[in-house]
This record gives structure tokens, sequence and C-alpha cells, in this order.
């Protein structure tokens, strides 16, 4: 079992930065794969990036190339979502997920965050 806290979220101006962190429970951590996932309203969830479980590997949504950038620390048990040059269109809840495969991106992911709150204004 893992579990993932999300934080880090907030109101940001568009142009602005945020890093999101998410900090998982288990003995586990540096077997999964991890990704970030975001959901604003009205719409589905999106993917936005995947990392490997040795951090090697990674793989971004298209509309955040360039801008997002993620990380971990195995040590620390943290996965981390660097997002700049935000954007309204940037403003959802974002999660954590962890995933037991490894290739990346996941087909599925196996444990979820709560979610942290990321709004952009104009």
């Amino acid at each position: 079992q893992v579990q993932l806290v999300e934080s880090g979220g907030g109101v940001v101006q568009a142009g602005g930065s945020l890093r999101l962190s998410c900090a998982a429970s288990g003995r586990t951590f540096s077997s999964y794969a991890m990704g970030w996932f975001r959901q604003a309203p009205g719409k589905e969830r999106e993917v936005v990036a995947a990392i490997s479980w040795s951090g090697g590997d990674t793989n971004y949504a298209d509309s955040v190339k360039g801008r997002f950038t993620i990380s971990r620390d195995n040590a620390k048990k943290s996965v981390y979502l660097q997002m700049n040059s935000l954007k309204p269109e940037d403003t959802a809840v974002y999660y954590c997920a962890a995933s037991r495969e490894a290739t990346i991106p996941p087909d599925e992911y196996d444990f979820w965050g709560q979610g942290t709150q990321v709004t952009v204004s104009s």
C-alpha cells in the first residue's frame, strides 16, 4: 500500500510558477512509477506527466511540455511537479498517483492522492 499526500497548490498569476509536492508513505515507493494528473471543472481528468521509478524516464502531455518538469527523490519518498509559465487553462485540481507498471507512461495507476487546487488568474 502507498498513501499519497499532495501539497503546494495555490493561487498564482498567469506567467508565474508553482511547485507541487507529493509525499508517499510505504516502504516500496522507489519501485513505483509516479504520475501527475489534473482535472478542471466540467472536464475529464488528464495526465500531465509521468516518471519512472528511477527518474530516468519521463513523459509529458503536449500542453505542458517545456513548462512543467516532473522529478522525484526516492530517499525522501517524494515526487514533484515544477510548473512554470502558468496559464489560466492550467487551473485544476492536481493529483499524484503511483503505478506498479514499468513502462512510461503507465496505462494504469494503483494509488491516488486527494489532490491540491491550482488556480491561475489572468
